[in-house]
């Protein structure tokens, strides 16, 4: 993948997280010109993706769904083969926290057979698709919903779950690189998963091909913190060595 396309996904990513974005602030975060941002922002412009009006950058009018919509879209048929692949590595009435990142939603779905399994998360979308079905237990921390993310993520919300030892926690990410590991574009999603990722006996993470070479806003964990890596696509041979510490599942 480019470096322009990866820096236009950066924009749309920090755009949909924030509603709206000054084209001064996308260009000090992505640490390039603001001319640089403004040529990204005229092919986003044009193909629909974002507006651009007085210095800022938001969603089009008639974007009316929230991120978590948008994204549910975005390399679906990959983020459920990926998804089935983890439903596979997760035991009949197994503890498993599942976190709010859409590719865990997918995994969500692709539990809805297992069988009395104990699952803890800050995801309305990831209870309500376990809930209530095959005598499951479901611990949905609570707090302020972000409604965009259809999640909690504020401090009670982090003080609910730090509560809890998973055996699995299925966790997504927003991008993975060499050198600042694992990264998030949501604070709160990022927060969150920081506790999982130091509670939890074994960490997968379901990642696309796409996360990597990307640098989200806010670090979450280090690439050793990762017990299973579950992606789509080989490894490059750098990955191969980053991952070493880990077991790879190529879905």
């Amino acid at each position: 993948m480019t470096k322009r396309r990866l820096r236009q996904q950066a924009i749309i990513a920090r755009v949909q997280a924030a509603g709206a974005y000054a084209v001064r602030d996308l260009a000090q975060e992505l640490q390039v010109s603001e001319e640089t941002i403004r040529r990204e922002l005229k092919v986003l412009e044009a193909s629909g993706a974002i507006s651009k009006a007085h210095g800022a950058v938001s969603l089009p009018l008639g974007a009316v769904e929230g991120p978590f919509e948008l994204r549910l879209r975005e390399n679906a048929e990959t983020k459920q083969r990926i998804a089935r692949a983890v439903a596979g590595l997760v035991p009949e009435g197994g503890i498993v926290h599942i976190d709010s990142g859409t590719t865990s939603y997918y995994v969500a779905k692709a539990l809805r057979q297992h069988k009395s399994l104990t699952v803890i998360t800050n995801s309305v979308a990831v209870s309500a698709e376990l809930g209530g079905r095959n005598d499951n237990r479901v611990f949905l921390s609570g707090g302020e919903l972000d409604y965009q993310y259809k999640a909690f993520f504020d401090h009670r919300s982090c003080e609910y779950l730090a509560q809890f030892t998973p055996t699995l926690a299925v966790l997504s990410v927003g991008a993975i690189s060499r050198d600042q590991g694992l990264m998030d574009f949501h604070s709160g999603e990022a927060a969150v998963n920081r506790i999982v990722y130091g509670k939890a006996r074994t960490v997968i993470l379901a990642a696309d091909a796409t996360k990597f070479d990307r640098y989200g806003l806010i670090r979450t964990a280090q690439l050793t913190d990762v017990d299973v890596l579950v992606t789509d696509l080989p490894l490059a041979p750098d990955y191969v060595e980053a991952f070493a510490h880990a077991r790879i599942v190529i879905a």
